[in-house]
């Protein structure tokens, strides 16, 4: 047990040591090996590569071949190179190893390309070369040499490939060559049938092609069927008919499989070719026979029949009836479940099946099933990769009867390569649907919500193609506005995948889905974009790892933001990236807001940025980390790009302290650098002035102001939208009060528009007086008698030529029980005196407000003998002595003073006022020739200015 533990560790430390890869070598190069590797300075570069050619290493030659089209490029040594060193190339070749061998393919074939050597002297010299090297006997070589012959025959004219090629090559054909040099034939025959006319090729070589596709090796019938594709391409219709498609149907009826597949895909790239009644009479009924052969044997082909079948079904597509149609559609289906129903099977044996006779497990038979399984699976993932083709094949119309049941069992294959598949073509179906793509919502969610990161990856990446889909065939509805559309469920699951996708260690997927999330400002609210979207944005651009994601996340956070409606929620943005970034204890997060603000200056106006984030990046030149202060030097040169004279010069006086102190203050030596490289650069940017950007401004600047046009706009449209609100809240406030006071109205019974007492006003307006024909109702102010506009105005015209003082003067009768002198206040019904004599003069009189008229009672006095206390009494004018006396007024009381005793009260005519909610029709509003100024005094009449004046 000790010895194989020793063993163990003395194994494992030898390969440790073989990993020291850093180690110099044991032993130096001795002054032998030195010297042979030196050459002399003096040598001009024909004579190095001749030397080294002839008795280098083989480093050196490898390095004058690749060096060949160099000295071929110099007029100078052009001919001395062919004379001198192209023969040494090619007597070297002979013998070379194969890193040699593979840096002449590429030499030779850029000489060509590059038109180094005249045609003439290429056939003689380099092409010869290749033709010899076609037939080495390292199959690696000979392959590079016959892809060099192959490229180098399209750049080469057909005189020169009729002399120098096609000889060649029909002698490689011939049953006595090896079956490589066979092979090497097929591929040459094809490629160089479409460079002659057709009568040659039915000549020279039609009769070897049709001796390749009878050969005795299935590798050369399989590689010949596979070139009757040009051949036919370059004989034509009608001998292709004759000569090539007896061949095609006998390969394809092969016993090999390899043939039968090289003969499937040969008749799908010739139906182009074809006529209507070829494929009707022949193509039709032999696809349809591979096919059922196929399914039948389960065998290699049947992967390759799910691949092609797409494109075998858009060729023949015009040339099928409805039945015909119909059996391709379901022999797809059936593709689709292939291997389903046997895996449902086969689950239930989890252990292998033990031959105790044998003592040992069937290890064969297990392997064969697995074999079969992973053709089962690989068919199923084909046919899901042929899906759009087919969806194209039957129609949209059709989709729904015919496919959609198939397509809900690929996207729930219980193998994530078939769920796979089927996601990386979603948005295809998607768009061949069009407004039918509702059909497959529940199953784009089921893929947002697979626990496999590869089934999201196809998803993820074509996210915003598939919500483009969408919203073109819902009407262009948001999720707010249409709550029941397919958006509704589709973005929360495309939100939710985020776990499963930061659960895993792809960053590149992380960095996707960042960058895809924006795509959700043309379907998403600026509510639900704020509340849902833009936290997650937040969140991994705090805590993702990789750099990359943090600055996917902040692009698509600011464009989202752009599309926030609210100012409040914007600022709120903007101001949390400043604390938690520029102001953030971490230096990588602080590192992060320089990227930042890069993204800022992008998609942002010049205005906003210098604004907002302009002083709060230059606070970084202060940084204690190097690194920051290196990041910032680099996004120097764009602030100062910002700038318009004179309106930024105090933000060019900021950056210019900025890089002056980096410049004296800076010890690193990487960021004094950096600030050396932002000063070279910023010398050259010149600053524009206001006056001069005029005609700048369209020519260069114009994104910029479509920038600035939208935050405007965004603006203004935030503005209408609040006073929009505000004046439905208005309205609604409105139609509540007038709806309450109606409400009253009718309870009351009566059709009187009079409001009804407050309930909790517990304060009496006059004293309970129970007289004849009155009632302890109280009169009360309504709230719906708020508004200036429901109580009319008078108009001073009427009183013109009047005497303001033969106007009768109405007041209530004092209160009984109290003496005359208690201070009341006395109310007008005609003006309210302004603070100055200049609105004496004015035509119209105020309307009054609702706390100035006259309080009444709902039962008016009937009897002018007797009046009753709230009832109105006339007031006899008063003297010129007695109406200078001030009269105050008591806050809070409702009932006007009467005049003080014995005073004469002449009989004037009142001017009775209306209003709707009034007693109108039954008392009168009197005006009273006083009205009360702004300091809350009567101020005196017109009659009584003059005469004091």
């Amino acid at each position: 047990m000790s010895s194989s533990v020793d063993a163990t560790s003395t194994s494992l430390a030898e390969d440790l040591q073989d990993l020291q890869l850093d180690r110099p070598a044991k032993g130096l190069k001795s002054v032998e090996e030195l010297e042979k590797l030196t050459v002399d300075e003096h040598l001009s570069d024909i004579e190095r590569s001749v030397y080294l050619l002839s008795s280098g290493q083989e480093v050196q030659r490898i390095s004058v071949i690749h060096n060949l089209p160099d000295l071929l490029r110099d007029t100078e040594s052009h001919d001395e190179c062919m004379r001198r060193v192209v023969p040494k190339v090619r007597e070297v070749l002979h013998l070379a190893q194969t890193d040699m061998q593979l840096a002449a393919t590429s030499a030779f074939l850029q000489i060509l390309q590059k038109n180094l050597v005249p045609i003439q002297n290429y056939s003689q010299t380099f092409l010869q070369t290749i033709l010899n090297s076609v037939d080495s006997k390292d199959p690696d070589v000979a392959s590079a040499w016959l892809d060099t012959l192959l490229d180098v025959i399209d750049l080469l004219p057909k005189e020169v490939i009729k002399k120098e090629i096609l000889g060649s090559a029909i002698s490689k054909g011939q049953l006595a060559q090896s079956v490589q040099s066979r092979l090497a034939c097929c591929r040459i025959l094809g490629k160089i049938s479409t460079k002659f006319e057709p009568f040659v090729i039915k000549k020279e070589i039609l009769p070897v092609v049709q001796s390749l596709c009878q050969d005795v090796d299935y590798e050369v019938r399989g590689c010949m069927c596979r070139q009757l594709d040009c051949v036919a391409r370059g004989l034509g219709l009608e001998a292709t008919k004759s000569a090539i498609l007896p061949e095609l149907v006998e390969l394809t009826n092969d016993e090999e499989c390899h043939v039968r597949i090289a003969g499937l895909e040969t008749v799908v790239n010739i139906l182009s070719l074809l006529d209507t009644e070829t494929c009707g009479t022949t193509i039709i009924p032999l696809v349809c026979k591979i096919c059922q052969q196929a399914v039948q044997a389960e065998d290699a082909t049947l992967p390759v029949v799910a691949t092609q079948l797409g494109k075998l079904c858009h060729g023949i597509a015009d040339n099928l009836t409805d039945e015909q149609k119909q059996w391709f559609i379901d022999f797809y289906k059936k593709l689709c479940h292939v291997g389903l129903e046997k895996n449902k099977a086969s689950s239930r044996v989890t252990t292998p099946v033990i031959d105790k006779d044998r003592g040992g497990s069937k290890e064969s038979d297990l392997t064969d099933i697995f074999e079969l399984e992973d053709k089962l699976v690989e068919c199923r993932k084909n046919s899901a990769f042929n899906f759009p083709a087919m969806v194209l094949f039957c129609g949209a119309k059709q989709f729904k009867p015919d496919l959609h049941v198939t397509f809900t069992h690929l996207c729930k294959d219980p193998h994530f390569m078939v769920r796979k598949t089927i996601s990386g073509g979603f948005h295809e179906v998607c768009k061949l649907l069009g407004n039918s793509a509702n059909l497959i919502q529940s199953d784009l969610v089921a893929l947002l919500k697979d626990e496999s990161i590869e089934v999201l990856k196809g998803v993820v990446s074509n996210m915003p193609a598939i919500l483009d889909c969408y919203m073109s065939s819902g009407s262009n509805h948001t999720v707010s506005e249409s709550k029941s559309g397919p958006l509704s469920d589709i973005i929360p699951a495309f939100l939710a995948s985020e776990n499963a996708v930061f659960t895993s260690n792809n960053w590149r997927l992380q960095e996707m889905l960042m960058n895809n999330l924006s795509c959700l400002n043309k379907c998403y609210s600026s509510e639900n974009i704020y509340n849902k979207v833009i936290p997650i944005l937040r969140q991994k651009l705090l805590k993702a790892r990789a750099l990359p994601v943090k600055v996917a996340a902040a692009r698509s956070l600011l464009k989202l933001t752009r599309k926030v409606k609210k100012r409040e929620q914007r600022d709120e943005i903007f101001h949390g990236l400043i604390h938690e970034f520029c102001h953030a204890r971490k230096c990588y997060l602080r590192n992060v807001f320089v990227d930042i603000c890069r993204i800022v200056i992008e998609l942002y106006s010049k205005k906003f940025f210098k604004e907002t984030f302009y002083e709060y990046l230059l606070e970084l030149h202060t940084d204690s980390v190097p690194n920051i202060r290196l990041n910032l030097c680099s996004i120097l040169p764009d602030l100062k790009r910002l700038l318009i004279l004179p309106t930024d010069r105090g933000l060019l006086q900021q950056l210019d302290a900025c890089v002056r102190k980096l410049l004296v203050a800076e010890k690193d030596k990487d960021v004094t650098d950096g600030v050396q490289s932002a000063l070279e650069e910023l010398d050259k940017i010149h600053i524009p002035m206001q006056s001069m950007t005029r005609r700048n401004l369209f020519e260069q600047d114009l994104e910029d102001q479509k920038k600035e046009e939208e935050e405007k706009l965004l603006l203004d449209n935030e503005e209408k939208e609040l006073k929009k609100e505000e004046e439905a809240a208005e309205k609604k406030k409105g139609d509540k009060r007038n709806l309450v006071s109606a409400k009253k109205g009718s309870e009351n019974g009566s059709s009187s528009k009079i409001p009804g007492p407050r309930k909790d006003d517990n304060k009496p307006i006059s004293p309970n007086t129970k007289g004849a024909g009155t009632s302890n109702n109280k009169l009360v102010k309504s709230k719906s008698i708020n508004c200036l506009s429901q109580i009319p105005r008078r108009d001073v015209e009427d009183l013109d030529g009047k005497d303001l003082s033969k106007t009768k003067i109405v007041s209530p009768a004092p209160t009984p029980g109290k003496s005359p002198g208690n201070k009341v206040q006395v109310n007008s019904n005609i003006s309210k005196a302004s603070t100055g004599d200049s609105n004496i003069n004015k035509k119209r009189v105020s309307s009054p407000k609702l706390s100035r008229l006259p309080l009444y009672n709902s039962n008016p006095n009937l009897h002018p003998g007797r009046p009753s206390s709230p009832s109105l009494i006339p007031i006899k004018a008063s003297t010129t002595s007695s109406t200078n006396k001030t009269i105050k007024a008591t806050r809070g009381s409702g009932i006007p003073a009467p005049g003080s005793a014995g005073t004469r009260r002449a009989s004037v005519p009142t001017i009775s006022t209306s209003r709707r909610g009034s007693l109108s029709g039954q008392l009168p509003t009197e005006v009273t020739p006083k009205a009360k100024g702004s300091n809350g005094a009567l101020t005196p009449s017109i009659k009584e200015r003059k005469k004091s004046r």
